[in-house]
């Protein structure tokens, strides 16, 4: 069977179940959103970090779809196995999430503790001095930079180990009555709305985040950070 209307319909249960399936899951986008703020991540790494972790999201289900259509794996097989690694990913990003906060709280009380010993300094000083201690006070520490470096590429095996649920069962099985051209076609459109509605998402809030101007939380940034990757795992756990 070629590109009938089975597979047109199929088409557009791939656009709605990837749109409302990314929308729906906080931990798609908010994770991004928190780190690059914190992080002062540009908009282009802010895109090209949920590009990646999306396509790893995407691409680690397709790849176990096709291998279970080749090999003709029984639906509820794969169904299982994605489970598991649902668990593991939101284990994962819950684990990340609680390291991440702690840290955070550490950080956000060893500055706190660092602008009192200023504080008289600045009660003192002139106009020039302030704006210097404020500098040397909001400087990254060596463990945010590195932490920097490192968060992307812990979101990205978190998000390689997050299946996309929907995929195999709703989509790649009644593609593959059709023909391999079909799955692929159906693959295809899932990961590129998924991707799309990702990056629009993530895109969007980080001009909210922008605009809302939240400098007085600027010493409690990774602390908050933390705890909104901590409640996507929770509600990955949860099956929010």
């Amino acid at each position: 069977m070629g590109f009938s209307a089975d597979v047109g319909l199929l088409s557009l249960s791939a656009v709605s179940i990837a749109f409302f399936h990314t929308m729906l899951g906080p931990d798609h986008y908010v994770p991004f959103v928190a780190m690059a703020h914190v992080g002062k991540w540009s908009m282009r790494k802010t895109i090209l970090v949920t590009l990646l972790c999306g396509f790893g999201h995407v691409g680690s289900s397709v790849a176990l779809g096709l291998v279970g259509v080749a090999a003709g794996i029984l639906v509820m097989r794969l169904e299982t196995l994605e489970a598991a690694r649902g668990d593991l990913a939101g284990w994962a990003l819950l684990g990340f999430g609680v390291a991440y906060a702690a840290w955070g709280v550490c950080l956000a009380v060893t500055h706190r503790s660092h602008g009192h010993s200023h504080a008289h300094a600045h009660s003192s000083a002139d106009r020039g001095e302030v704006a210097a201690i404020r500098a040397i006070d909001h400087r990254p520490e060596p463990s945010e930079r590195e932490l920097g470096r490192m968060t992307p590429w812990i979101l990205a095996v978190v998000f390689i180990l997050g299946p996309c649920e929907p995929l195999i069962p709703l989509l790649m099985y009644p593609a593959a009555r059709a023909n391999l051209w079909a799955v692929g076609w159906i693959s295809a459109v899932f990961g590129f709305v998924t991707l799309l509605t990702m990056t629009s998402i993530v895109v969007l809030m980080k001009f909210g985040v922008q605009l809302a101007r939240v400098e007085r939380l600027h010493p409690y940034g990774h602390a908050l950070a933390g705890f909104a990757v901590l409640a996507s795992g929770l509600a990955i756990k949860l099956g929010l």
